[in-house]
């Protein structure tokens, strides 16, 4: 159920004399007990018309919110449900058009059509203007671009365009972006929320927390002191210098080093060339996003122009040679793009390098849950029903009231992020960006993970092998092979530190528990 907050008559007075555009309304998805705890809010932002782009100071004062210098009207005048409470007498065409499929959520009437096929969505589109616009939302013709296309599709400013471009392309002229019909008194918050979040830009109080640890030119021992063996995230700069990636890749030097080689995006494999001619174009809520494990056996010269900081190299999970899960990550993403809230694979530590571009993270400890996100009891899987940019309109500034608040930082080229195991954690891209990635085990997460590929439900949590039940076998063998000894070792004291725990302080043990007084034995 969706709850509308008022628009003040005053700014919306002046916004309609300024600019003569539509006023959008401010609406608040309220999630119901024991359901889906995610809020949907929709900032009072004012919709233009005619396609005209939006300048980057069109806002809503109070709320703060503001629309990027390229953001396009919504394709087909959808507006949020708030305006229709606005218009007295208005009627929504989105329900007159649905006929008896009116009375189902917007969600549920695209879970059906997205069943369909091309064609179908075609007839379908023609039967009402409700439909049209249901049968055109973009995520049903990506969905088909990359089932039917995969990565071998050329961008052409929208997946339904892509998708008839290269399905058919003598309807090209007829399918260009910006050609849709737009449809009067069509009020939808979930359809409005796509675009909105696609098209807003970070507010500067999302931006300006920096609460991190920053450290440059630390050793080794300060780094696992006070770093790697409490388990806390530390931003480390300096130590990136010299890496011939920070000067070489650039988009042309990595479409010729990478040819043809096809990297990983989403479901699909790409060709560089053909990714960067999308993201350069993407204007959507959750951008694809490239994510290759294997970009340094497809180009060999990738791994060689950067180096593992001094840091992190001593990796257990290397004793299993080419058995070892996946590790390392080439990654690169428009701005928007990124990875919601979750937990490294294995309960491995990681590191996250920034080449081109700067990050936004956000870190959880692994004891706090982050709002809007319900991981399963057996921690298999993990709902995070939002997308990035919805998560920070909803649910980030509840955060700043909580006891234990997150860690955040910007993470800009040349900078190096420590992410602990165990840690929840988001990322968003504020621009064009290009990072280098990697997951590690050392001694001091060793028993952490091998406790981890043992649970008896290893076969849904461990990733990145195709051996999920046997490999915590395996890498206890070659543990004990290459390092004699280690394990028992590490338990051991393992054992001691939880004794030291359990042991009472001095102050405790002279101190009567009942009386509070100090106890004498003589």
């Amino acid at each position: 159920m969706l709850g509308c907050r008022t628009l003040l008559a005053k700014n919306s007075l002046k916004r309609k004399r300024k600019r003569k555009k539509d006023i959008t309304g401010n609406c608040k998805k309220k999630a119901k007990k024991g359901k889906d705890s995610v809020s949907n809010g929709c900032s009072e932002l004012e919709e233009s018309s005619g396609g005209r782009p939006e300048e980057e100071g069109d806002s809503d004062p109070e709320l703060g919110f503001s629309l990027k210098s390229t953001a396009l009207s919504q394709s087909h005048g959808v507006q949020p449900l708030g305006n229709l409470y606005l218009s007295p007498g208005v009627v929504n065409s989105r329900s007159t058009g649905l006929g008896n499929l009116q009375t189902l959520t917007d969600e549920l009437v695209l879970e059906i059509l997205g069943h369909l096929t091309d064609s179908h969505l075609g007839v379908l589109s023609a039967v009402s203007k409700s439909f049209y616009v249901f049968c055109s939302h973009e995520p049903l013709w990506r969905n088909l671009v990359l089932e039917s296309i995969g990565g071998g599709f050329l961008y052409n400013g929208s997946w339904k365009s892509t998708y008839v471009s290269t399905k058919y392309p003598a309807f090209v002229a007829a399918s260009a972006p910006g050609s849709g019909l737009r449809v009067r008194d069509f009020f939808s918050d979930y359809l409005f929320q796509s675009w909105l979040c696609a098209n807003l830009v970070m507010k500067p109080d999302w931006l300006e927390k920096d609460n991190i640890v920053r450290k440059r030119g630390i050793s080794v021992e300060e780094f696992i002191n006070s770093f790697e063996e409490p388990n806390k995230p530390v931003l480390l700069e300096g130590c990136m210098d010299g890496w011939p990636a920070l000067e070489k890749w650039s988009k042309e030097y990595l479409i010729d080093l990478c040819g043809d080689a096809q990297f990983a995006v989403g479901p699909v494999e790409m060709r560089l060339k053909d990714y960067f001619w999308y993201s350069d174009q993407a204007k959507e809520e959750r951008p694809l996003y490239l994510f290759d494990p294997k970009f340094a056996e497809k180009v060999p010269v990738l791994g060689l122009e950067y180096e593992v900081p001094v840091y992190f190299r001593e990796d257990l999970f290397g004793a299993l040679g080419n058995e070892r899960p996946d590790y390392r990550w080439i990654i690169m993403g428009p701005g928007g793009s990124g990875s919601s809230f979750h937990i490294d694979p294995n309960s491995t530590s990681a590191w996250n390098a920034v080449i081109k571009g700067s990050k936004k993270w956000i870190l959880f400890p692994p004891d706090v849950i982050p709002p809007g996100v319900h991981p399963s009891p057996d921690g298999a899987e993990v709902a995070c029903p939002v997308s990035i940019m919805e998560w920070f309109m909803n649910f980030y500034d509840a955060t700043k009231s909580w006891k234990k608040r997150p860690i955040e930082c910007i993470c800009k080229t040349g900078e190096v992020i420590f992410v602990p195991n165990g840690w929840w954690h988001l990322v968003i891209n504020l621009e064009e960006s290009i990072a280098i990635t990697q997951n590690y085990v050392s001694r001091r997460n060793l028993l952490n993970v091998l406790d981890f590929l043992k649970k008896p439900n290893a076969s849904t949590l461990v990733s990145g092998t195709r051996d999920r039940v046997n490999l915590h076998d395996k890498f206890r063998i070659a543990i004990e092979a290459s390092f004699p000894g280690t394990i028992s070792q590490l338990t051991r004291k393992a054992m001691e530190k939880e004794a030291l725990k359990k042991k009472p302080s001095f102050w405790d043990s002279v101190t009567d528990s009942k009386s509070g007084a100090f106890k004498f034995s003589f």
